[in-house]
């Protein structure tokens, strides 16, 4: 397993926490950060699946 698939995994999980925190408080701003993160913890997630594929086909 790719650490970017770790890494990105880990940032999701850490957004959505973000995420809840704000919308429990009240902080739109935390809220959307949260969002972002997820968002960026997805995207580092796929990128490791790719290297991940690409290092099963060698």
């Amino acid at each position: 397993m790719d650490k970017d698939r770790v890494d990105g995994a880990a940032k999701n999980v850490g957004g959505k926490i973000k995420e809840g925190v704000g919308k429990l408080v009240g902080d739109t701003k935390l809220e959307t950060e949260g969002k972002a993160d997820q968002v960026s913890g997805k995207v580092q997630n796929s990128v490791g699946g790719v290297k991940d594929a690409l290092r099963e086909k060698k």
